[in-house]
């Protein structure tokens, strides 16, 4: 009876074991059910409140309320609203300051080849016997043929100088700048001239005589020479004096292509004084 007694006892805790687990189990499972679905409607309220939130944004935007009124920026929904723009308009600014900063280095590192000429004048005129070039009907004056390019002040870099023309290697903005030294002598046909003249004008003991300088644009796809700058002196001194002096400078921003010339006339090429360091002829790239 004893034996039977305890046999019995020991089944009902073990029933009683395996009810208990088996409703921890169970309430478990359903808590794990229930939190499941309490985040999942969590997550498509606040996701729904978002869309919500942007939408009546986009709303007011296009019935023209104000979103700085006081009433708005109570809603929570507008500080929401304005976390995300912040966020775009930060998101943007560093996308564009690191493009900025890249192309600026570029610039930095890719260096501007430099495109320079300086010519001088080389021989004086009473031992230059090729000084004036070809005469030329499509350009006023005569061409100043004979410039030096290498000695003295004179340099070329990466420009070429052919037939007394400057030729640029390629497009830009370039500064020319030209200036020519006159010499005027006074011939013996002029004093003869000058003493029939003294009888109209006893009083008088000065004499004029007009000195132009041109420069011109030769193009490859233009038959004529373009006009870029001109520059005119009448020149007056004393009739005691052999010779005057007299200097025409003229300088300027100019637009050229590849391969376009440049060139320089004058009205008289046999007065000029071609010292380097008073007749000369130049042009640099600026950009």
């Amino acid at each position: 009876m004893v034996n039977m007694t305890s046999s019995h006892t020991m089944q009902y805790i073990g029933l009683l074991l395996l009810a208990a687990i088996l409703l921890q189990t169970i309430a478990v499972a359903v808590t794990f059910i229930y939190f499941s679905n309490v985040l999942t409607t969590m997550k498509e309220t606040f996701s729904k409140s978002s869309v919500s939130c942007l939408m009546r944004a986009n709303l007011r935007t296009i019935k023209g309320i104000d979103p700085s009124a006081s009433d708005v920026k109570d809603d929570p929904c507008w500080q929401v609203t304005q976390q995300l723009h912040f966020l775009i308009e930060k998101s943007m600014s560093n996308r564009y300051q690191k493009e900025i900063t890249s192309a600026i280095k570029e610039q930095e590192t890719a260096p501007r080849p430099k495109i320079a000429a300086h010519v001088t004048g080389s021989l004086p005129p009473e031992t230059d016997k090729d000084l004036r070039g070809p005469p030329n009907r499509k350009v006023q004056g005569q061409k100043i043929q004979s410039w030096e390019s290498e000695k003295g002040l004179a340099f070329l870099q990466n420009v070429q100088l052919s037939d007394g023309e400057l030729v640029m290697p390629q497009a830009g903005l370039y500064y020319i700048y030209s200036q020519t030294y006159f010499r005027h002598m006074v011939s013996p046909e002029e004093e003869d001239g000058d003493e029939e003249e003294a009888g109209e004008n006893a009083g008088s003991s000065v004499r004029g005589k007009p000195m132009l300088q041109y420069v011109y644009k030769k193009m490859g796809s233009y038959p004529v020479p373009i006009l870029l700058m001109k520059n005119a002196r009448t020149t007056c001194w004393s009739r005691d004096t052999e010779f005057g002096l007299y200097s025409i400078y003229q300088a300027g921003l100019f637009q050229l292509g590849a391969g376009d010339r440049v060139f320089v006339t004058v009205s008289n090429v046999s007065t000029i004084d071609m010292d380097e360091k008073s007749s000369f002829f130049g042009a640099f790239l600026v950009s």
